[in-house]
């Protein structure tokens, strides 16, 4: 599977799930089990690799406001979600976080930011299709520390200057 390839499956899934991230991950499981095993191995690499690249401290600050604050793992599942988004948003936000304020068209909370269930889907898929837990994928592990320099989450002005875009749209009351 190519690039291009992965990023069809998660368009066309988020499509049908009318951006439900539930609803998606349901219907990228069910997508991945007409493929064979080593096809949803390389869909597993493709993930991975995208969030692991996410895992960065700008990124983690652009969730923050998106999202009311990011805890560790709030912050693993909106990368989840961001790549569920499909390549132009995923891309637009890694090379720019305050472009999510151009790219989403909407973001309710209380829905949004949070793909959980779409970091699984693979290794469901590759359960359900064989019968065992999906092996290692074989790609670098992600960094100990996500990449860039670190931001103060709690210093509401550090946000806002750094995230003029988001903050203007999302938290400007």
């Amino acid at each position: 599977m190519d690039e291009t390839e992965f990023w069809e499956i998660v368009d066309s899934t988020r499509e049908a799930a009318d951006g439900d991230p539930e609803d998606h991950a349901e219907l990228l499981v069910e997508r991945l089990l007409q493929s064979d095993p080593d096809s949803v191995l390389d869909f597993a690499r493709h993930f991975e690799a995208r969030y692991n690249r996410a895992y960065r401290w700008d990124l983690w600050g652009a969730a923050s406001v998106l999202l009311g604050g990011a805890s560790d793992d709030a912050f693993d599942y909106f990368r989840c979600w961001l790549i569920g988004q499909g390549r132009a948003v995923y891309e637009g936000a890694v090379h720019d976080p305050d472009a999510l304020a151009d790219l989403l068209d909407e973001f309710d909370e209380e829905l949004d930011g949070d793909g959980e269930e779409l970091g699984y889907a693979a290794d469901e898929a590759y359960e359900q299709l064989t019968g065992l837990d999906t092996p290692d994928l074989g790609i670098p592990p992600a960094p100990a520390e996500p990449e860039g320099t670190p931001l103060d989450f709690e210093d509401e002005a550090v946000l806002a200057e750094r995230y003029p875009k988001l903050w203007d749209r999302f938290m400007a009351d």
